[in-house]
């Protein structure tokens, strides 16, 4: 992870001020993103883990996924937040670590809500094999 970065990252904040948010983690295969918006849905910060300079597989790895969750979280008390909602989306593996970063923040957490979205049926299996 480059220093730069994340000083970067953190020179662009928002001028309003919040006290609570709602948290979105969209964990994937090769990426992990976390956003923080008001309470109306509307994005004040957010970060990648390809933001945060890991490339290629190191993106979808749960050690990235905590260090973006930090990163937003220190963004996110430096506009005055004091508690969230979470919700994680997805079936990556940085699901939990992304999870357990914002829990050991420091930051009160309200609510966590799952909302990958699960098939109800699917598209139609393929035929049989005829050989």
């Amino acid at each position: 992870m480059d220093a730069e970065l994340k000083a970067r990252s953190l020179s662009r904040l928002p001028k309003r001020k919040i006290d609570s948010g709602i948290v979105f983690i969209q964990s994937t295969y090769n990426n992990t993103k976390v956003t923080l918006t008001d309470n109306s849905g509307g994005v004040l910060v957010w970060a990648s883990s390809g933001m945060m300079g890991f490339k290629g597989t190191k993106k979808g790895t749960p050690f990235a996924a905590s260090k973006v969750a930090e990163l937003v979280i220190e963004k996110g008390k430096n506009i005055g937040l004091k508690e969230i909602n979470v919700q994680i989306k997805g079936v990556g593996a940085g699901r939990e670590s992304a999870l357990r970063a914002l829990s050991s923040s420091g930051v009160e957490i309200n609510s966590i809500k799952d909302t990958t979205p699960v098939p109800h049926n699917g598209p139609k299996p393929p035929k049989s094999r005829r050989v």
